[in-house]
């Protein structure tokens, strides 16, 4: 039977969190009940611990775990962080619900510091089940039309977006993969770390490697993007931090 728990790669967020001991504000973007988090504090107790969250009962929740919540929308409002203040963002399973992908990370790279990391996971489009779907003609499982995913990632497009949207900006330091549909978890497990490509959820590490200059917020005008993007109240197309609007 299929252990759908492991598509949260909670065992790959502690080994991440727990090379970067010395971390000492931790950021959780969509941190729901505080899964995390929690794992934050056990791996370094001192870390300050931060969550985005605005579903009532989860911000209860973690508030009563004594987290600092912040009610607000990661597609357009600002960060209450200085630039260069935060040493970890997290985001785990939540970047496949947005489609304001540049204004979250223009916001993420700003606050993180120079060296500061990125811990990505989300569903893997390029997972093992979901080519043998589209092989048969289906839709992928994670990237349904009437689910509430709207974006679908692969490693390889990750990279490429970062690279593109941050030029020499961020390295991807570790490439991990969790749980491996339709196995069980006997299975699953070691498959999902030979073949972390084809994993149902893929898990990345960021670093950050140099000053931002708002360049996330350039790209989609510099590229002539058509669809609208939230790019903040105030943007120009140079590589100058943008105004925006705050929460």
């Amino acid at each position: 039977m299929i252990d759908r728990s492991l598509n949260y790669g909670r065992n790959i967020i502690k080994e991440y969190i727990s090379s970067e001991r010395e971390a000492k504000v931790i950021l959780d973007l969509g941190a729901g009940e505080g899964a995390d988090l929690l794992i934050a504090r056990e791996v370094n107790p001192a870390s300050e611990l931060h969550a985005v969250e605005s579903y009532t009962p989860y911000v209860q929740s973690l508030k009563g775990k004594k987290i600092n919540v912040h009610q607000l929308n990661i597609e357009c409002d600002r960060l209450p962080f200085a630039d260069e203040s935060v040493d970890i963002v997290i985001a785990n399973q939540i970047l496949e619900h947005t489609k304001e992908i540049f204004w979250i990370f223009h916001e993420v790279t700003r606050v993180l510091k120079r060296g500061g990391k990125f811990l990505v996971g989300v569903p893997n489009l390029a997972s093992f089940h979901n080519r043998v779907l589209l092989l048969m003609g289906q839709q992928p499982s994670s990237l349904k039309n009437n689910s509430a995913h709207v974006r679908g990632y692969t490693h390889m497009d990750i990279k490429r977006f970062v690279n593109t949207g941050f030029p020499d900006g961020y390295k991807i330091v570790r490439t991990a993969g969790s749980n491996f549909y339709p196995f069980p978890p006997a299975v699953a497990k070691p498959l999902a770390k030979l073949f972390p490509k084809m994993a149902w959820a893929i898990f990345l590490l960021i670093e950050k490697e140099k000053s931002y200059s708002g360049e996330f917020l350039n790209y989609p005008i510099e590229q002539r993007l058509e669809t609208n993007f939230y790019l903040g109240s105030t943007t120009t197309t140079t590589t100058t931090t943008t105004t925006t609007t705050t929460n």
